[in-house]
């Protein structure tokens, strides 16, 4: 019988077996063939897949924003998200954008930073509901 031990780490689901001790044996929870077979999304509703296609290939599109810029910001999204199809898919238009690793590097860090910051501006909820209990 196989039951789980550490649960989901670093997008992976450990495994274990009583009877084999010590024997560990991993599974993505995420498959990265997955990501080419995003278009099966649109299986039950191929035309709503079809307008968030045109709207998604559409918006990453020179405007005021580079194609460069909009492939950055969408890297640092995915790494906020934490959405491995994201981060994968973002990193190729990166580098299909000109960009390097330094600049992606940077992205990542600012939404580390955001993140990181959001996660602390909460505590001020804490504060709050200890003050409502403390007065």
């Amino acid at each position: 019988m196989l039951t789980a031990d550490c649960g989901l780490k670093h997008g992976t689901i450990v495994l274990r077996n009583p009877q084999l001790m010590g024997e560990y044996r991993t599974m993505a929870y995420y498959e990265e063939d997955d990501l080419a077979r995003f278009s099966e999304v649109g299986k039950h509703r191929p035309d709503l897949f079809e307008k968030f296609m045109a709207w998604y290939n559409a918006y990453q599109e020179d405007g005021a924003l580079s194609r460069r810029e909009k492939a950055l910001i969408g890297l640092a999204v995915a790494h906020a998200l934490q959405c491995p199809y994201c981060i994968d898919a973002y990193s190729q238009s990166c580098l299909e954008a000109g960009s390097n690793m330094e600049q992606m590097t940077e992205a990542i860090h600012m939404a580390s930073a955001i993140r990181g910051g959001a996660a602390l501006i909460h505590g001020l909820q804490a504060h709050n509901s200890v003050n409502k209990v403390s007065m």
